[in-house]
């Protein structure tokens, strides 16, 4: 369906946990976070519910986030009926890869269409430094699984000068030698990505460029949201940028998110949103479900505001909270 500016909006982020065996600097503090009751959470017959709502009003692609989604038991269940959802045409995971080698193949045969890894360094050192855990063997790993099972694989960067600035070009080339797309996405800042500078990715793509020579902007689609991508001579995938500080690209974007708790969030940015727990809890039928949702979908705001000042409708708690 189109929301009051026109755009079309056919993509859900669906968190389903709050959850995460990373501690990484810009997302949770080392100590972690309290995490929500098990009961506080929707169950997946109430995700299911909330999805086939979703794809009566035109939602086509879903993507399964956390936290880290993984941790949450029977999430390839999950998967396998949201597939299996007249309307529903894709359905991916956004993972930390530390769990993936072990359920690759089961959310594989459930239907997974492809997995986004979160992978800000190949050092092992600045690694366990920004994750606070040391797993990057366990990722190295579950990223060739997703290969191996020709799942659409891509890899998710976060740059920051003072910690992987130096390591950027090596995990560019992980898309030279490796089928599969690296992303490089601005810090945004949210919750404790308050406290650290963003790195433009203007700045990020000269770098490349100094090293892998210039590059053609890619006329291939690579997926549901905003990155622009590029593509290098005698590289095997692509490189994009995701760039919502240094270059808005709301006049396109095309989600809503569901978080864990049951929020239906038009806008990251913003701290407000439509509590469907309740809704669905008190026995809301599935047409006053779509209307409520539709509601959401036609008020979606005009623009985030991001790195403006924060103010009482900014959204305050940490990324592993409300979904990435």
């Amino acid at each position: 369906m189109l929301d009051q500016y026109g755009r079309k909006i056919d993509y859900m982020r669906i968190s389903v946990t709050d959850r995460c065996n990373l501690r990484c600097i810009y997302c949770m503090p080392k100590e972690g976070i309290e995490s929500i009751g098990h009961d506080e959470i929707l169950s997946y017959d109430e995700i299911l519910k909330v999805v086939k709502a979703g794809a009566a009003l035109g939602i086509e692609k879903i993507k399964i986030t956390g936290g880290e989604p993984l941790v949450r038991k029977g999430v390839t269940s999950l998967v396998r009926m949201i597939k299996r959802t007249s309307g529903i045409k894709m359905v991916t995971l956004t993972t930390n890869g530390v769990l993936f080698s072990e359920l690759g193949e089961e959310l594989a045969e459930a239907g997974l269409d492809g997995v986004n890894f979160s992978l800000d360094t190949l050092d092992e050192q600045i690694y366990n430094n920004l994750t606070r855990v040391d797993a990057l063997g366990k990722v190295k790993a579950g990223i060739d699984i997703a290969l191996q099972l020709d799942l659409k694989t891509k890899l998710n960067c976060v740059p920051i000068d003072s910690y992987n600035g130096e390591d950027l070009t090596a995990i560019a080339a992980l898309a030279k030698n490796k089928p599969l797309d690296v992303r490089f996405i601005e810090m945004m800042p949210i919750g404790l990505g308050r406290g650290f500078e963003t790195t433009n990715n203007a700045d990020v793509l000269e770098t490349l460029v100094e090293r892998f020579g210039q590059p053609m902007r890619s006329a291939v689609e690579h997926g549901n949201g905003p990155a622009v991508y590029y593509d290098f001579d005698g590289f095997q995938g692509s490189i994009g940028f995701i760039s919502a500080v240094s270059n808005s690209f709301c006049e396109g974007c095309n989600r809503v998110r569901l978080t864990a708790d049951g929020v239906l969030k038009p806008c990251l940015c913003f701290n407000d949103g439509l509590p469907l727990k309740p809704l669905l809890r008190n026995g809301i039928s599935d047409g006053e479900l779509i209307d409520e949702m539709r509601h959401v979908i036609e008020n979606k705001p005009h623009q985030h505001k991001l790195g403006e000042t924060a103010d009482k409708t900014t959204e305050m708690r940490k990324m592993v909270q409300i979904g990435g």
